[in-house]
């Protein structure tokens, strides 16, 4: 089952913030449990009700954010003083927030805080002015409630909602759709002002409690990977349930072998009027995947040249004739530090499709396994998709071992898929005619 603490890749003490709105509390809420046994939190203002779902509520008159520290165990509410007049818990001064945060992390204590208001509306655009988010937090979790498409864009339904048709271009009174809240969401103006330096951002798209929200939810993600390093899909308070986590998932191209038992480079060989790695490189980026890698060695200019113009990156391995792991290794240390999981391909397979690729994303996505390959009845075939968290077992790989090596470490997600073609490579002249066959 995928937690909120696994989604955003989470282990130990951290320091978070939420801001936005459709359930920082109850997301918040969620997070504390999720990385006991010790949790301080914060917000600008809390409810009562709210005071009860944590273990312990410490209400500062003044006094020094440390001395709520003493003792600390589960989950610790720290607050200021109780306005009678709004019938709420007053917030921390910003001094007073700094100092929780800096004893938090001198203790290894997680600290969270939700650092704006949204008045209980689904949706939000900051004022321009408005400066939330503490400096030195880790990670930022940017929620929004998608229970607010199709409303109108009003006050009832965002919070600002001037500051929201500006930034997203949608005029006041008109239904708002998914493509609005990415625009806003994206824009550096917009949820992106003020976040810390570093800090990872996380879009929280919450209260996706029917299909077709977590349809909408899925499809505005990949333009929303352009400004977070994650997004993550949930329904919190109806099923408490984490959908889906979309994250930058790249592909390797495994092209630099010198194919001996064939007699000639295989990855020049040509299906249906390509090059085997052109094929290759096509359906990764017709599936999506960013970066595309293309790890070449032997003959490394002309199978280069057969991918011309092509948004691929080539990397070439000069201990390719070493095995199979270097040239995993020289593919990696081309992915950007935000990759999530890559897709190897090898260069002898250009019958893959695209829609391989895209359910084996899809399956990383509700569960983040550490590693996912399809299963024709009985048989595991290619490509295969490692998540992050293998990257370090993969660059210890020696010699000819390759990523089937930390099957049995990792254990595999299976997708079943019904294509007898993925259990087919090309080994000798009369594979290639059956494969064109």
């Amino acid at each position: 089952m995928l937690t909120l603490a696994k989604a955003a890749r989470l282990s130990g003490s951290c320091a978070a913030a939420f801001v936005g709105a459709g359930g920082k509390t109850t997301a918040m809420r969620r997070l504390a449990r999720e990385l006991a046994p010790a949790v301080v939190c914060s917000a600008q203002a809390v409810q009562p009700r709210d005071c009860a779902a944590a273990d312990r509520h410490c209400a500062l008159r003044g006094g020094a954010p440390a001395a709520a520290m003493e003792r600390c165990a589960g989950v610790t509410l720290v607050t200021g003083p109780f306005d009678a007049a709004a019938g709420l818990w007053e917030g921390l001064a910003r001094p007073q927030l700094d100092e929780l945060h800096e004893t938090a992390l001198r203790l290894g204590i997680s600290f969270l805080v939700e650092a704006d208001g949204a008045a209980q509306r689904p949706l939000k655009a900051p004022e321009s002015d408005e400066l939330s988010v503490p400096a030195g937090v880790e990670i930022v979790f940017v929620v929004a409630g998608l229970s607010g498409l199709g409303r109108a864009l009003d006050a009832e339904s965002t919070c600002g909602p001037d500051r929201f048709a500006e930034l997203s271009g949608l005029p006041i009174g008109a239904a708002i759709t998914g493509d609005a809240v990415a625009r806003v969401l994206a824009h550096h103006a917009g949820r992106l002002r003020g976040m810390p330096a570093g800090a990872r951002r996380v879009a929280l798209l919450n209260q996706a409690d029917t299909a077709e929200l977590q349809a909408e939810g899925a499809r505005i993600a990949p333009v929303l990977l352009s400004a977070y390093q994650a997004v993550v899909v949930a329904c919190l308070r109806s099923s408490g349930a984490v959908l889906a986590v979309h994250e930058k998932v790249a592909g390797i191209i495994l092209a630099a072998g010198a194919s001996e038992r064939f007699g000639s480079p295989k990855q020049l060989l040509r299906y249906r009027g390509r090059p085997f790695v052109r094929a290759a490189a096509e359906t990764a980026l017709a599936a999506g995947l960013a970066p595309v890698v293309l790890v070449t060695g032997c003959r490394a200019e002309e199978v280069e040249a057969a991918v011309d113009e092509l948004p691929v990156e080539c990397a070439r391995n000069p201990e390719w004739i070493s095995g199979l792991s270097s040239s995993i290794r020289a593919g990696l240390e081309r992915l950007p530090p935000e990759t999530g999981a890559v897709v190897f391909f090898l260069a002898d397979q250009p019958q893959v499709t695209p829609g391989v690729v895209r359910a084996l994303v899809r399956t990383h996505a509700c569960g983040l396994s550490p590693i996912v390959a399809p299963r024709v009845g009985e048989r595991r075939a290619n490509p295969v998709l490692f998540d992050r968290a293998t990257f370090g077992d993969l660059r210890r790989l020696r010699g000819d071992m390759g990523g089937r090596a930390l099957f049995a470490r990792y254990g595999v997600q299976d997708l079943p898929w019904d294509d007898p073609a993925l259990l087919f490579d090309v080994d000798t002249p009369g594979d290639l005619e059956l494969l064109e066959r």
